[in-house]
């Protein structure tokens, strides 16, 4: 009755573990194609690294030679864009969306604001001047082994 309303699967009790994964994976590339592969590829997924600093990203945690400083989450989301693309200039607009869903009403100094803020987790690592600004066109992040850290 439940598929003949609209339903996609069921699954009966006890359901292993690894075919409810399966179901769930299933139901996601459907939906969203090649955006639901990385989210649940496990613990590997979880973590983004640039050299030896890591993003814990179900934590909301950065990582550097054992030391560890929780961010927010625009702060985690903002590590998160920074670091898949580094080394690369990431510009002013792609941060704002990935920040906010709407960025006609985002104050431009909030992204400002923000990558202090990141940045100062960073100093609390012992890593500063891994983000740099780039006049007119966005923030790139460095390796920390780049700038001797």
């Amino acid at each position: 009755m439940a598929i003949e309303n609209g339903g996609d699967d069921y699954v009966t009790k006890p359901i292993p573990i690894d075919l409810l994964m399966a179901k769930l994976k299933s139901v996601l590339r459907r939906a969203y194609g090649e955006y639901a592969g990385a989210g649940w590829a496990g613990a590997a997924a979880d973590e983004i690294s640039v050299g030896a600093l890591k993003l814990h990203r179900g934590r909301s945690e950065l990582e550097w030679r054992c030391r560890k400083v929780e961010l927010t989450k625009n702060e985690r989301l903002l590590a998160e864009c920074l670091m898949k693309q580094a080394g690369r200039i990431v510009s002013r607009e792609e941060l704002l969306e990935a920040l906010w869903d709407d960025v006609q009403f985002v104050d431009d100094n909030t992204l400002t604001v923000n990558v202090t803020r990141v940045r100062k987790k960073l100093e609390e690592l012992g890593l500063s001047g891994l983000i740099d600004t780039v006049r007119g066109q966005g923030y790139r992040l460095n390796a920390p082994e780049e700038v001797g850290a």
